[in-house]
This record gives structure tokens, sequence and C-alpha cells, in this order.
């Protein structure tokens, strides 16, 4: 799912954050400096009170005079002279204030000037700082992985555009040309990796956050490869010169490299649904690896005397627009069971082998079929069924490459069979839980199905979807109906 990229104030919200600390500090110190000790700082009415009219303030000047706009592109002077620009509206608001309100005359002035003086070292140190690291990461590459689609005349300027006006959002990954084949060698720093042809079997199987589509004016735009695109789930941004409106989708104006573009997407998140959603995980992340402390030390015995081994289970699987990243789990199997895989395949539940699943399989720790036909079950069975070996991926979400709810991480290989209305699944960040598990978990077996719910998850995300998908998981898993 995309997020929407921030406007006006909020778009510098980590320059703000620091800015207030940076008077919160200062305020600190001056009281420091004046008194020897910061003691009463807190219990003292007027002080506690103009520390927090000072950050109201401040914050209150950044939105109103868009004190960050374009901060990336100022010089040190200019930051500077913004800088005391802004400590001087702080001190002459502050001083009206402490003018205004009864009990004003007993705070320190001595302290109002010296808060004033650290505010401008803090704050200009902190700003050139975080700039110099923001260019750097700038110069290394964004964490958004974008491939342009363009013509060959119009690619290098097309490259440099979306570099200078886009800092430190894209990693320019790849280039795909309409009108030449040049697949393996470099416009402007950037490998062409396919042509019109075999882009959407290219980008299908690729690591892609967003597509952005401008070709020259003397082109027809490559309406078919967007629909492909878009089927596939991807966020793609079209130059407003030529576009038309896409039934079923999301669309809105944005800007992209100095180009006005239109964003087609399945849905977006905003800033501050992008934030409650990440909250959530983090908050749940949090208890589930304090959970998954206590559970190792009553598990980990069991899985070791059964099976001698690794606790934990690794696996390389495909995250949010096809991004590889580590998975964790309570080993459940035994140490052979990948290898054991092929010669399983003929009894896999999943109607078209696009998963693996099975009624009972033999790799589980503990699982064995007796020379009369019963089934024996152990360890591995119960942690699967209780779901006790997907607690270590609270790991994932609090580290970020996971959250609450999505659509379930899928395997390498799984991802090589994939059709391009398959890819939709992975628009998303997957999951412990989701749309799936919490509409039949094991007992579905047709594949398209699973795609279906996971489209229509991701096609009608609000958060409070999330709240009610975590809320049905853990009534199933109370009740044991089959396994997340």
């Amino acid at each position: 799912m995309y997020r929407k990229k921030s406007r006006g104030w909020y778009k510098h919200k980590d320059f703000i954050l620091i800015d207030l600390a940076c008077l919160f500090m200062a305020l600190i110190l001056a009281y420091l400096i004046r008194n020897g000790s910061v003691r009463n700082l807190f219990t003292l009415g007027i002080y506690r009170n103009v520390m927090i009219f000072v950050i109201l303030v401040d914050l209150f000047l950044i939105i109103l005079f868009e004190s960050y706009k374009g901060v990336l592109r100022r010089g040190r002077y200019q930051e500077l002279r913004s800088v005391i620009r802004q400590m001087i509206l702080i001190e002459l608001a502050s001083g009206l204030y402490l003018f205004t309100v009864s009990g004003g005359h007993t705070f320190s002035r001595i302290i109002l000037y010296l808060m004033g003086i650290f505010y401008v070292l803090l704050s200009y140190c902190t700003r050139i700082i975080w700039k110099k690291r923001l260019l750097h990461k700038m110069a290394e590459g964004g964490e958004h992985s974008l491939y342009i689609v363009t013509n060959y005349d119009l690619a290098s300027k097309v490259i440099q555009n979306v570099k200078e006006h886009n800092y430190n959002r894209y990693n320019i990954n790849g280039l795909i040309l309409i009108d030449k084949d040049m697949t393996g060698k470099e416009i402007a720093g950037v490998q062409v990796v396919a042509d019109l042809n075999n882009a959407p079997s290219f980008i299908c199987q690729q690591w892609v956050d967003e597509v952005f589509v401008n070709v020259d004016e003397t082109y027809p735009y490559p309406q078919e490869l967007i629909e492909e695109l878009l089927e596939m789930g991807m966020p793609v941004h079209v130059n407003l010169a030529k576009v038309r409106s896409t039934p079923g989708q999301k669309q809105f104006v944005e800007a992209i490299g100095g180009y006005t573009v239109l964003t087609t997407t399945m849905n977006y998140a905003t800033d501050r649904q992008a934030l409650a959603k990440r909250v959530l995980d983090i908050l749940g992340g949090l208890v589930g690896c304090i959970l998954t402390g206590v559970i190792f030390i009553f598990i980990a015995p069991a899985i070791y005397i059964s099976s001698p081994g690794p606790i934990f289970f690794s696996q390389t699987r495909i995250g949010k627009n096809g991004k590889p990243f580590k998975m964790y789990k309570f080993r459940s199997m035994y140490m052979d069971a990948e290898e054991r895989k092929a010669e399983l395949m003929a009894q896999n539940k999943m109607s078209d082998g696009r998963m693996f699943k099975l009624d009972f399989d033999p790799r589980v720790i503990g699982n064995k079929i007796l020379p009369d036909g019963t089934r024996k079950t152990g360890i591995g069975e119960f942690i699967r069924k209780t779901s006790l070996d997907e607690f270590p991926q609270f790991w994932n979400v609090l580290n970020g490459s996971m959250s609450l709810v999505g659509t379930r991480p899928i395997l390498q290989d799984e991802l090589r069979q994939y059709e391009l209305h398959h890819r939709a699944r992975i628009a998303i960040k997957p999951g412990i839980t989701g749309m799936w598990q919490v509409s039949g978990r094991s007992d579905i077996t047709d594949f398209e199905e699973v795609v279906r719910l996971d489209t229509e998850y991701i096609s009608n995300w609000n958060f409070s979807l999330d709240i009610k998908i975590l809320f049905k998981t853990v009534i199933m898993v109370l009740k044991r109906e089959g396994s997340v």
C-alpha cells in the first residue's frame, strides 16, 4: 500500500521535533546556570507554564512561517538567519506572555535571555548536523525503490530531476525504455533493466515500491504496461501531460522530480494513518517480544530434546513490494524439513501449488504415523496449533519488516510462480495475521481466494479494520481454530 507523501510543514517533522527538543534543552540549561540546579524547574508554576508556552509558540511559528521550507537547499548563513529570527520571535512572544500573566515578574529575565542564546547554538548546530546526515543518505540513495519508464532521449533529464527534487526518498533501481532495447547498459548511472515487452515479467520478480512513467510528447503513453502494473498492485505515477482515469483505483496529484504527476494506486495511507499503524506495531511488538522471552523458557527445552538443533528458525521471505527480509519463528520442524518438501508436494492441499499446506506434515517435530495408521503428534504440532511458533515474528514487527496485520510473507520460490495479479498481495507489509487468516485460515485451499481476500484487505484498509482483524485473531487462537 502506497504511503502518500507529506506536504507543507509536516513534511519536515524530523526537523520540527529536533527544534522543539533544542528549545526545551535551552530552557533547562538556562535555568541550571542561573540557579545551579533544575530541581524546582517543573514544580514552580510560572517556569512550568513558560516551558509549555514557548514550545507551543515555537510550533506555531514553524507552521505559520513554514520555517523549514527548502531547508536542505539553505546555506549555513541562511540557516543562522532563520534560527536567529525564530529566537527573536520566541523571545518577544515570551516577554509579552510574562507581561500579561500574573506572577510573570517573578520569572528571571536572565533565564529568558540565556534560553535564547542556547537555543540559537543548539538549534543551529543540530540543523547543520541533521542536514549533513540527510544529504549523505541522499548520496547513498533513498529508502524507496523506484523504476522509471521513459524514452531514450528523455531518460537522462528525468533521472537528474528525480535525484535533485526528491533528495532522500528514492533509490532509482532501474530504467525501462519504451523505444529502444538497451537492456544491461546504463544511462546517467542507472541501469536499463528491460524494454517495453518484457517489463511486466521483470518487475513482477523485483523489489519495486513505485513506478514513474514519463515519456516525450512524441510518444503515446504505454497504457497496456500501466494497466499491468496496476494489476500487480503497483503505485504508478504518470506525468499529467497525458493521463486518463482508471476505474477502481485511488488517484491524486503529486510532484516527482519537478513534474506534476497523477498517482494511481490500490490504496494509500496518510502520514497520520501510517503513524497510527506503526505505533500499534511498536506497542504490539514490544509486548510480543516480552511474551516470546517467557514462552522461550518453557518450549525451548522441549524443542531441543525432541530435535537437537537451533531453537529459532530463520528464513528469507518476500516483504512489501518484493523487498526480501529475514523472518523468525520458533522451530517446529525437523532440521531436514526443506529437503523433504519436494517429496511431499503431491499431498499439497493448495489447489495450484503456489502455496504449500498439508493436513498432516511428517516434517513437524514429533509427528509420526504408527504402523496401525494412528497419527501421533508432538511439540511441533502443539506450538503450530497454538500459534506459539509465530511469536518470534514480533521482532520482525518491532524492526519494521513486518506488521501486526497484513498479508502472510511469501517465499522467494512462490513469487517466481506468480501471475501479475497475484503480486498485488505484496503491495503492503506482510503481517502476523490478516484477512485470509481470520476468514477461514487453514480451511481455505484455493489460492485465488487467498489472493482475493488479501487484495480486498489492501483496497479497503483503514486503521479500524486492523483492530477488528486483531480481535478476531485473538478469539480464533484462543479457540484453536486452525493455525495462523
